[in-house]
């Protein structure tokens, strides 16, 4: 798993923590670090174990943060896996317990993963259901709730009821960018033990590339993907197999040239939101075609005979709400396709900024090593002030694209922005 030394000794030492817990019959709670009915102190703990330190205590709040791409989703899988390891050194990654559990099918793991642009608060509460239930096979119950930034106030406050009253054997786990209270609700974020997952170096995203072999990448394949991912693992695999994610990348990368040929620039924006509701389509069709097969058959939609009629009534509804939650999933794949090419965009500019200054000599590693002349280009044309405020420019679109903004509108506000700042001069 990638990450920093400390982190991973923590979520070690916290699972040794938790074997010891669930061994005296205890669980945790909100109202200390270890569980009611088993209290361990730091030293008894480290006389056991002694690479263990304080904040290896076991909790049953945790909160993964990290930059996109950092691995949070998938350090909160290996965590939870260990948990449901019973081997003697947990997390073996071969039990079925743990193999279970890394595929998303363990009895005692419960993930919500967003498919719309907000998290829905029945989903929540289905979730919290399920997680005040005792585990069946392992010893914890383990909830994890990817991008917990999505949560909306509704579904925030029903989520910290549970945590402030959690059941004595479930362990919740959150990943979201940060701590920052847009992106976690700052009471939720009080209530947990930060786990910071660090962007992943090239040369670690080299590694794992080159260990997929399901990819079947060559030396120089790697090298590209990893060198244009800025340490994002799943945006460099797609990079490195998928010519649509190729394609959208180039198109988002010509913005910053575009942004100097008048009408041009907002005719290309509409061609950027085209090309990501596309690939969304294209993402999404086989899943979508496969769910609505599945519900008209549960549905009995088409069938013949006595009774059909009865058991078909309401079937409407539920076609209805199933396109429904189709229609948001597509969507908010389209919004991440976009904000991924707008941080694409501002990384240009940044390149741009460190040719500008000549930061470290040159010596300053690239975002897009492969788009070294356009970053001089921009250098040359804008003075660092008005490249700085043109990364800021992309910032604040993103700002809009994910507040709901329609996207289209969004994007050509960005280039409104951008043409003010790169052909009038720096902005006030």
């Amino acid at each position: 798993m990638v990450g920093s030394p400390t982190m991973r000794e923590t979520l070690t030492n916290a699972v040794y923590a938790a074997r010891e817990i669930a061994a005296r019959g205890g669980g945790v709670d909100s109202g200390s670090s270890l569980g009611s009915g088993s209290t361990i102190t730091a030293a008894a703990f480290a006389g056991q174990h002694p690479s263990a330190h304080q904040s290896a205590h076991m909790t049953h709040a945790w909160l993964f943060t990290g930059p996109p791409g950092a691995g949070r989703s998938v350090a909160a899988k290996a965590f939870a896996a260990s948990l449901m390891c019973k081997e003697e050194t947990p997390g073996c990654g071969q039990c079925e317990a743990c193999r279970t559990a890394l595929a998303g099918t363990h009895t005692d793991i419960v993930a919500i993963v967003p498919e719309g642009v907000v998290i829905p608060v029945k989903q929540v509460r289905d979730m919290i259901e399920a997680a005040s239930r005792m585990p069946t096979t392992a010893q914890w119950h383990v909830v994890i709730v990817e991008d917990a930034d999505r949560l909306n106030d509704a579904g925030a406050n029903a989520l910290l009821k549970s945590i402030e009253e959690p059941p004595p054997r479930t362990v919740f786990i959150m990943c979201a960018p940060s701590t920052d209270p847009d992106d976690v609700h700052v009471t939720i974020c009080s209530r947990c033990r930060h786990v910071y997952i660090p962007t992943p170096s090239i040369d670690e995203v080299k590694h794992i590339l080159a260990d997929d072999t399901a990819l079947g990448l060559t030396d120089k394949q790697v090298d590209w993907a990893a060198s244009v991912s800025g340490g994002h693992v799943g945006r460099a695999k797609r990079l490195a197999s998928d010519e649509q994610a190729r394609t959208q990348r180039q198109r988002a990368l010509r913005v910053p040239e575009k942004v100097y040929q008048d009408g041009d620039s907002y005719l290309y924006t509409g061609e950027l939101v085209a090309s990501a509701k596309e690939e969304a389509e294209a993402a999404t069709a086989d899943r979508d075609e496969a769910e609505l097969a599945k519900l008209r058959e549960a549905l009995g939609v088409g069938a013949k005979g006595r009774g059909a009629a009865k058991a078909q009534r309401g079937s409407a509804g539920a076609m209805k709400e199933l396109e429904t939650k189709q229609k948001n999933r597509r969507t908010r794949m389209v919004i991440d396709l976009l904000d991924l090419s707008l941080m694409d965009i501002a990384g240009l500019y940044r390149d741009a900024l460190m040719v500008s200054v000549n930061a470290g000599g040159g010596r300053v590693p690239a975002i897009h090593p492969d788009h070294a002349n356009t970053a001089a280009e921009l250098a040359r044309r804008n003075t660092p002030e008005q490249l700085l405020q043109c990364v800021d420019a992309v910032r604040m679109g993103r700002e809009l694209l994910a507040s709901g903004v329609r996207q289209e509108g969004a994007l050509d506000a960005i280039v409104g922005r951008l043409r003010r700042i790169c052909v009038t001069g720096p902005v006030d």
